[in-house]
């Protein structure tokens, strides 16, 4: 899979505040690629410099094969976490001009825009004011100018800022869809359980460096601990405890379950496979839950961010 964009080497410094310190970010293509971090850590320069909005002090950006230039404008869709929409204009003349803007002919224009509003069953906003609208109606409004040119690269940053879970999983769906598609995502959230349902890839910045990325389930992979979390019904808990933990490493821990069994977390040695645990524990008491611990994004990010 080729690139479709990539940062090499990007410096930013605001004063004597470095924003981004010799950050590298490789986009694949048809991919979505979590751009995370903690607050202040440099992902919204990153983005502004992607979106020319700012250059970079050092370092280079490539888009398609191409140095970025203003003619990528068109190339490239940006939902702001801030959004810009005009309060007093109305809802289609406002879509429709900013769709003009990113080079759609008012013809086209209305008929993507007519597409999209039935697609979200927004068509009788079309003359509302967007003053008129929530917060999560405004965001739908804003998603569908982002998306309506059809652009090479997408960028959301927070994009279900201000969504119920309906409407979250909604623009969820669709985001997925456009990467079916064909289009390139670049994703900023704090939200992790997002980056499990959506991104392929990650980059973690933090305090302006990169510290972590790759392929999420490659890193998930690096970050296993070998480590089940497994509930047995036994009579006496105590003594089974002690039982497993003379072959294991064991710690007790809590899962939802109708049983009332015993919970633990269980580490394999080097030596053994799920295989022999699980037929050790069977041999002592019926296994009610077996499952692996594998690393969320959560985890992942707290724990690298913790260790920088």
């Amino acid at each position: 899979m080729s690139n479709l964009l990539e940062a090499t080497s990007v410096s930013k410094k605001f004063g004597d505040f470095t924003a981004l310190n010799n950050v590298s970010i490789s986009v694949p293509r048809g991919s979505i690629f979590g751009l995370l971090g903690p607050n202040g850590a440099g992902k919204t320069t990153l983005i502004r410099i992607i979106n020319q909005i700012t250059m970079p002090d050092t370092g280079s950006v490539m888009l398609d094969g191409e140095i970025l230039n203003p003619i990528h404008i068109k190339d490239i869709g940006y939902l702001p976490e801030e959004r810009g929409l005009y309060k007093s204009m109305k809802v289609g003349e406002q879509a429709l001009y900013l769709a003009q803007l990113k080079g759609l002919h008012k013809t086209e224009a209305k008929k993507r825009l007519k597409y999209w509003f039935d697609r979200l069953e927004i068509g009788d906003w079309w003359n509302k004011k967007i003053q008129e609208l929530s917060k999560g109606m405004a965001q739908k409004i804003q998603f569908v100018v982002t998306v309506l040119h059809e652009p090479k690269l997408l960028i959301f940053d927070e994009p279900f800022s201000g969504f119920d879970p309906i409407n979250a999983n909604l623009i969820k769906d669709e985001i997925l869809r456009l990467k079916n598609n064909g289009a390139t995502v670049i994703f900023s959230t704090h939200r992790m359980e997002s980056v499990e349902e959506l991104c392929d890839h990650i980059a973690l910045l933090h305090k302006s460096n990169k510290i972590l990325d790759g392929n999420l389930q490659d890193i998930k992979r690096q970050y296993k601990t070998n480590t089940y979390e497994v509930g047995i019904k036994a009579k006496d808990k105590r003594e089974l405890t002690e039982i497993i933990a003379e072959k294991f490493q064991v710690s007790l821990t809590d899962f939802k379950s109708l049983n009332n069994e015993l919970k633990l977390n269980v580490k394999l040695t080097e030596k053994d496979t799920p295989n022999d645990l699980l037929k050790f524990l069977s041999t002592k008491g019926e296994v009610s839950h077996f499952v692996e611990l594998i690393p969320t994004a959560n985890d992942i990010f707290i724990q690298t961010v913790k260790n920088n």
